[in-house]
Order: C-alpha cells, then sequence, then structure tokens
C-alpha cells in the first residue's frame, strides 16, 4: 500500500508529456515523416441538382490538407535583398523596410480609421471592392509589402528566400494569436492528430508526442510548459479571421490556400529541418524565431512534388538566409529549400505559415492531360491500335540497349512518331478544366459580408412563424438583377455524364470534410453561365441570360441564388 501511495504521489508530480511517455513507450512517440504522401413544390425548368460522387462523404480527412506539406526549389544564387546572414539581427533590414508605412488599396495606406487597424481592418476595406479578383490580388500585395508582386514573382517566387522586416509589431494584428489558439481548445472540437500536433525536437531526435482524444487545455498546455511546441492543422476551421484570409487569398494564387499555426516554448525547437512540397509564407504573430534557410542540395530537391524525411545537421552545410522573424516580419522560401526554426532562450513564438502550390506543377498538369490524350488517339487513330512486332522481346529491353541493330532504330523511331502525334489528340482545356474541378474541391467556401448576405440565399428571410412558415417564396423575375458572388466560384466542366457546374459555397472549412458539389445541366445553359462569368463583376437582369425561353431564365436564376452562386443587386425580401 505504502509503495502504491509513493506511486501516486509521483504520478500527481508528472507532466502531461512525463505521462504520455509512461503510457505509450518510446513505440508510440513516433518520428513524422514529413509530408508523407486534401424549393419546394416548384419544377426546374431542365436543371438537375445532383450530389457529387467523389468518395471521402462526410468523413474526416485521412491527412491534414496541403498547408504542412513540404517542398523543393531549384538551385539557383539567392537574391541580394534582403538576405541577412547574421542571427542577431532583428529589424534591420533596410531593403525591405517600410518608408512611410506600406500601401495596402489603390486610394491609401494599410487599413485603419474606421475600419480599424491590422487584419480585422484590411479585410473590411477589401470587402468594399466589387470584383474578387481585386480583393485578391490587393491581399497578396498587402502580404508582401512593401515589396511590389512584380518584383517578388519575378526574382523571388520559386527561386530564392525573401526576408521583409516591418519594424510593425501590429502589422498581423487580428489574424491569429495565443487568445484565439486558446480559445479553439476550450471549444472542445480540437483532437490530437486531426487538429493538434505536440512535437519536440532535442539532440537531433524529432517526436511527435500526441495522446488520442480530444485536446483538452490542461493537458495542451502542461506539454507547452514542458518544453513542446504545439501545431494547430487548419486553423480555418477555427477561426473566422484565418478562413476568412484564405477564402480570399486562394483566388489570388489559383491553387488552395492552406495554414497552420505553430506555439513554440522559450528556448526549444519542434520540428527538425526539412523542405516542404509548398510555396511557404510564414507570418510571425507574436514573440520572436530563430530561422535558418537552406538550398536545394540537389538538382532532383529543385521544387520537389513531395517534403523530404527529417534531416540531420551534418546533411545541410550553410544556410542561404539566417535571421532572427520578430513580429510583423515575413520570411518566404520556396519548395525544396530546408528550413529550421528555433525560439531564443527570452521569447516565445507565434506563427502561422501560409501556403500554396502543392501539386500544381506542369508535370501535374501532364499527368492529367496525356493519358486523355492516349486515350483519345487510341479511339482515333488505328496507328495507336496497330500490335506490336512478334519479335521486338528479342531486341528491346535494358539488355538490348548496346546493340545495334536497324530493328531497334526502326522500332524507337516508331515510338518517338508516335508520341509526337499525341499532342494532336490531347484535350487542354478538358484537362484544364479537371484540374480546376479539383482546386474548386480544395477551396474554402467564401465569406460573405453583411450586404452579400441581405443579397444572397443566407440572409433570405425564410422562417416558421404564428404556426407555419413564411417569407419562403423567392420572387425572382425578368428585372431582377444577378451576378455571381465570387468570380472563382464555379467551374463549368463537360464530361462523360453531361455538363457539370461545380461550385465551391457549399463546402467545408476542414479539407475534404465534404464531397465535391455540383449541379448537372443541360446544354442549353452552357451560354447563360459563361455569360455571368464574363459579366461579373456588373449584375445583369435576368431577362438578358441567353436561355430560350423567360421560364429557363427564371428556372435557372432560382436554382443558382438557391445554391448561394447569384447575388440580386437588391434583397429580394425585406427583414
Amino acid at each position: 500500500m505504502a509503495a502504491m501511495a509513493a506511486e501516486q504521489r509521483e504520478l500527481g508530480r508528472l507532466s502531461a508529456l512525463a505521462v504520455y511517455r509512461r503510457v505509450a513507450g518510446a513505440g508510440r512517440m513516433e518520428r513524422r515523416r514529413r509530408g508523407a504522401p486534401l424549393p419546394a413544390g416548384r419544377k426546374r425548368a431542365k436543371a438537375r441538382l445532383r450530389r457529387g460522387r467523389a468518395g471521402g462523404g462526410g468523413s474526416e480527412p485521412e491527412a491534414p490538407p496541403p498547408a504542412a506539406s513540404r517542398v523543393e526549389l531549384p538551385v539557383e544564387a539567392p537574391v541580394e535583398a534582403p538576405v541577412d546572414p547574421r542571427p542577431e539581427a532583428t529589424a534591420a533590414g533596410p531593403d525591405t523596410k517600410p518608408r512611410g508605412g506600406p500601401k495596402a488599396m489603390p486610394g491609401g495606406p494599410r487599413p485603419a480609421g474606421e475600419d480599424g487597424g491590422g487584419v480585422s481592418g484590411l479585410l473590411r476595406q477589401l470587402a468594399r471592392l466589387e470584383d474578387s479578383r481585386q480583393r485578391a490580388a490587393e491581399l497578396f500585395r498587402w502580404l508582401l509589402a512593401p515589396v511590389a508582386p512584380a518584383e517578388f514573382l519575378g526574382r523571388h517566387w520559386e527561386r530564392a528566400p525573401l526576408l521583409v522586416r516591418r519594424g510593425d509589431p501590429g502589422y498581423y494584428a487580428g489574424l491569429f494569436s495565443t487568445a484565439d489558439f486558446d480559445a479553439a481548445l476550450r471549444g472542445g472540437e480540437v483532437h490530437f492528430g486531426t487538429h493538434l500536433d505536440v512535437t519536440s525536437y532535442a539532440e537531433g531526435v524529432r517526436e511527435t508526442h500526441n495522446p488520442s482524444g480530444r485536446a483538452l487545455p490542461a493537458v495542451v498546455w502542461d506539454f507547452y510548459q514542458n518544453g513542446c511546441s504545439l501545431r494547430l492543422l487548419c486553423p480555418q476551421a477555427f477561426s473566422p479571421t484565418v478562413w476568412h484570409f484564405l477564402a480570399i487569398l486562394q483566388e489570388q494564387f489559383g491553387s488552395m490556400a492552406g495554414a497552420n499555426t505553430y506555439l513554440t516554448p522559450p528556448g526549444t525547437q519542434g520540428f527538425a529541418p526539412h523542405y516542404d512540397d509548398i510555396e511557404a509564407f510564414v507570418l510571425q504573430l507574436e514573440g520572436k524565431k530563430h530561422w535558418r534557410v537552406y538550398r536545394p542540395r540537389t538538382d532532383a530537391e529543385v521544387l520537389p512534388q513531395f517534403s523530404s524525411a527529417n534531416l540531420t545537421q551534418p546533411e545541410l552545410g550553410e544556410p542561404v538566409l539566417e535571421t532572427v522573424l520578430e513580429a510583423g516580419d515575413l520570411l518566404y522560401f520556396p519548395r525544396g529549400f530546408i528550413h529550421q526554426g528555433d525560439c531564443l532562450p527570452d521569447a516565445h513564438s507565434l506563427h502561422i505559415t501560409v501556403s500554396s502550390y502543392q501539386r500544381n506543377s506542369w508535370g501535374d498538369f501532364l499527368e492529367k492531360l496525356l493519358p486523355a490524350a492516349l486515350q483519345m488517339a487510341l479511339e482515333e487513330d488505328v496507328e495507336y491500335r496497330r500490335g506490336l512486332p512478334m519479335d521486338y522481346l528479342q531486341y528491346m529491353g535494358v539488355s538490348n540497349s548496346d546493340t545495334v541493330d536497324a530493328r531497334r532504330t526502326a522500332f524507337v523511331e516508331k515510338v518517338q512518331s508516335l508520341i509526337k502525334k499525341l499532342v494532336d489528340y490531347a484535350p487542354i482545356d478538358a484537362a484544364v478544366d479537371q484540374r480546376a474541378k479539383s482546386f474548386l474541391h480544395d477551396c474554402l467556401p467564401p465569406v460573405l459580408t453583411e450586404s452579400e448576405k441581405a443579397q444572397s440565399i443566407y440572409g433570405f428571410p425564410a422562417r416558421w412563424q404564428d404556426g407555419g412558415p413564411c417569407n419562403v417564396d423567392i420572387l425572382i423575375t425578368k428585372d431582377t438583377e444577378v451576378r455571381l458572388l465570387r468570380h472563382g466560384i464555379v467551374r463549368l466542366c463537360n464530361e462523360e455524364a453531361g455538363v457539370m457546374l461545380y461550385y465551391t459555397t457549399e463546402n467545408s472549412r476542414v479539407y475534404h470534410k465534404e464531397e465535391p458539389k455540383f449541379l448537372e445541366l443541360d446544354p442549353e445553359y452552357t451560354d447563360s453561365i459563361e455569360f455571368l462569368l464574363s459579366s461579373y463583376p456588373n449584375h445583369v437582369s435576368v431577362a438578358n441570360l441567353p436561355c430560350e425561353t423567360l421560364e429557363e431564365k427564371i428556372s435557372l436564376a432560382t436554382l443558382l441564388f438557391e445554391k448561394g452562386i447569384l447575388t440580386t443587386k437588391k434583397p429580394l425580401a425585406k427583414v
């Protein structure tokens, strides 16, 4: 009994980390391989809603969204500015420090005054721009300021790191904070492994210490207090501001914009050196962090398709950039650049990594295009269906590669001819549409302003009142003026099963929690969808939709309004 009591007293003094080590054992603290391979009653004329057929249903994704994946870059000389190799450097970088404040909007400096400061004020000011493409471009400009987007794309994108020192701790104010982190934990929906990783890196060993189940604040903060880093996966699922920020930015990239947040205790490091398969933008939110960035080691690691395993210090060489990020600073590095960050002894660090361009290369596009081109060639050209020579196994293959034989030459020339001819059968636009379809499935749903809600199905005042439903009828007429909610929320795809209109308004904030959403349309409606796209951001009257009859025009507009795809110039009903 005395021994049991002593053990209980000892357990009472143990941290969550120590208890986890006792229960799980070393085998459970896996060394994580990084990124191993995201109305009733009325008939609608000829427009049919059908469920998406992709797998996954409503279940949670098996892996976190691409935000956490690794990347590789081309090996080039680093851009002269603003690389600062001094570990002790703080907010000095003269080439990137703003003079007079960064520009955010064509009409003035970054948001302040009636809109408020920081990210919240910025988002309110962006909401006043009518065109979602302009909102995305302005947010991208703000993210890079004072570096111009054209300069960034020409000198840094997929080429070299960029360090921006702003000397403005409040630049990202309102985007995400340790208070937001704590609120997410207290919301009760954060689970270890699915949403949160507890990590450490010491003496060259990277470990993950995730218990099972819900991530309760007392347990999580005890891990942190004992030197563990916390990585919150998919913060957009818990933070409306991060959701809004990424939902705008994804339209600039034309590729999923994801994010992770990292909270690291003073004097510790949470992750081993590695490279990612994404373009990474590190936004320092609180505290400070010491970073080292290294070139890709080989040509094969330039712009890689997949993230690396954990690397060791002897594998790295000398950093091409070494710096200390402080709140308000930005660090960008392309995929394939090895990186590691550690906290200084005197401050914690909270940063958010915004990422994009995972598996978004020419090679990834050709993976879609070439099989389709070959299938079309097989169907239309008899040359692709002719049989191989009966004796080709005798003179082809690696064992015959050094053999001089006229038959080998003829065989190789035939293959080259068929490959060259394959270009004529390549359905390039259809392959682009399939890439766009995948992107729309990756997308976050749009965040609506109050005025947009009032002009959409989401602000429609239908309700139960006085014993029955009221304000139910959606009274769209030929004179109703409509437009798309966002330019990038729909994509027409001509598929074997018919014409599909994919859309994002019913997506989840959790990566691929929902199946792809689409409407199946009769072909005569494609002109109307294209008309709406080309008219954006202007409103057009329903009467001007290029459908054959007024009934069809109203039916299509009503269907798109009910799915949140269309908004009206004026609210259809007063609340």
